[in-house]
């Protein structure tokens, strides 16, 4: 089963439907794309690989896709940051952007798995993306504060998270420069989902054959993380 969230009024929540009692459960994955380079984009591509080979291992499974760049969720302001942060509901746009955070939460909650493409924009994650973070952490929902610390409260999931970059990251100088994986790695770890396998596409931009080469890697290291 596929489900595409139409791109309406963000701030809609779309229907997610849920096993009746007796039937069985059928499992669940959320997919995000953020690229902003359409068909061409490695990022989109790789998802798209992995989405296939989770299907392929279990055909009833039920994937909720969005569209960061198509569907973008909206950058927080000052109304919208006191409705998520002060839970403020005096206006409508307040009203409509608490019920629009609880819908991307009801969507994060109801996967088991979630995959995620994530371009390397100016050493860090599209805007986009960072969005929709910013609208499904919350505190009381996805974490909490304790004597202890923060604890994640979206426990029990697997995240394949699908990075594309231009240049080499992972290791050698440019390596401190890197402000996408660890970034992602701390929101995800926040909000609990620490089983998290990050695919890597680098030197994308090195010429034809590297780029080949590095979309040819990762779909090897994919082909191990769905087996």
């Amino acid at each position: 089963m596929r489900v595409l969230i139409p791109s309406v009024n963000p701030y809609l929540a779309d229907t997610i439907f849920f096993p009746v009692s007796g039937a069985p459960i059928i499992a669940s994955v959320l997919v995000l794309n953020s690229s902003a380079s359409g068909p061409d984009s490695v990022s989109r591509q790789l998802v798209q690989t992995t989405v296939d080979q989770l299907r392929g291992k279990d055909a009833s499974l039920r994937v909720v896709e969005r569209d960061l760049d198509a569907n973008p969720v909206p950058h927080l302001n000052v109304e919208t940051t006191a409705a998520l942060r002060a839970n403020q509901t005096a206006t409508a746009a307040q009203v409509a952007a608490r019920a629009f955070s609880d819908a991307l939460i009801a969507e994060l909650q109801a996967a088991d798995t979630i995959v995620i493409g994530a371009p390397m924009y100016n050493f860090g994650i599209p805007s986009t993306l960072k969005a929709w973070f910013d609208y499904v952490l919350r505190a009381g929902l996805t974490f909490r504060y304790s004597e202890a610390g923060p604890e994640g409260l979206v426990t029990g999931k697997r995240a394949i998270v699908v990075l594309s970059r231009g240049g080499l990251y992972s290791s050698g100088p440019a390596q401190p420069m890197d402000s996408q994986e660890p970034h992602l790695r701390t929101m995800l770890g926040f909000m609990g989902v620490t089983d998290v396998t990050f695919i890597r596409a680098e030197k994308l931009g090195y010429g034809p054959e590297a780029r080949q080469q590095a979309i040819n890697d990762a779909q090897a290291e994919l082909a191990k993380v769905a087996a």
